[in-house]
C-alpha cells in the first residue's frame, strides 16, 4: 500500500461512519431533521436576499435598483417566514418534492416508450416505476408526513453516502499497489 492511500483512507473511514451515524439519528429524530433541513434552506434563501440587497445599489439605472431591491425583499420575507414557520416550510418543501417524483417518474417512463428496444431500457422504466411510485407515496400522505419524508430523504442518503464512503475507504486500506518494474517506470 502506498503512502497516499493510506492518507487518504484514514480520515475517511471514521468521517463515513459518522455519516453513517447522522442518518441513523436524522431517520430516529424526523421532527429534528425536518426543522433543520428547513431552517438551513430559509437561511440560504435569507443569505441570498441580503445579497441581492447589497448588489442592488451597486447595480446602475433606477429601474434595475428597484427590481434588485423588491426580489431582495422577496427573498427576505420567504426565508424569514420559513424561519419562523418552518413546520409550513417542511409542508411546502415535501409538496415541491411529491410533484417532483410524480413529474420525474411520467418524464422517465415517457423516456423508456422511446427507447423501450434499447439495450438496458428496462432500466429506465424501473426508475421511472420507482420514482412515480415515490412521488404518489409522498402525496397520499402529505402535509401530515411532511416531517418524515423529508427526515427519511436526509436519513438514507446520509447512510447511503457514509456506506458508499466507508465501503470505498476500507477497499482502499485493503488494496494492494504493486510496485512497477524499473522498466515500466521508465518508460511511463
Amino acid at each position: 500500500m502506498t503512502e497516499s492511500t493510506k492518507t487518504t483512507s484514514r480520515p475517511s473511514i471514521p468521517l463515513a461512519v459518522l455519516l453513517i451515524v447522522l442518518g441513523m439519528a436524522a431517520l430516529a429524530l424526523p421532527a429534528l431533521t425536518s426543522w433543520s433541513v428547513v431552517l438551513v434552506i430559509a437561511w440560504l434563501i435569507i443569505s441570498s436576499g441580503v445579497i441581492q440587497f447589497i448588489h442592488a445599489f451597486r447595480s446602475k439605472g433606477a429601474g434595475t435598483i428597484l427590481w434588485k431591491v423588491v426580489v431582495a425583499l422577496l427573498y427576505l420575507v420567504v426565508g424569514g417566514y420559513l424561519v419562523f414557520h418552518p413546520l409550513l416550510g417542511a409542508a411546502a418543501l415535501t409538496l415541491m418534492l411529491a410533484v417532483f417524483f410524480v413529474v420525474e417518474g411520467a418524464t422517465d417512463l415517457a423516456a423508456y416508450f422511446r427507447v423501450r428496444r434499447a439495450p438496458g431500457a428496462g432500466w429506465i422504466f424501473f426508475d421511472g416505476v420507482i420514482t412515480l411510485l415515490l412521488g404518489v407515496l409522498v402525496w397520499r400522505h402529505w402535509p401530515s408526513g411532511s416531517l418524515w419524508v423529508i427526515a427519511a430523504l436526509v436519513g438514507i442518503s446520509m447512510i447511503s453516502t457514509g456506506v458508499t464512503r466507508l465501503m470505498i475507504g476500507l477497499a482502499a486500506r485493503r488494496r494492494q499497489i504493486p510496485e512497477l518494474p524499473s522498466e515500466m517506470r521508465r518508460a511511463a
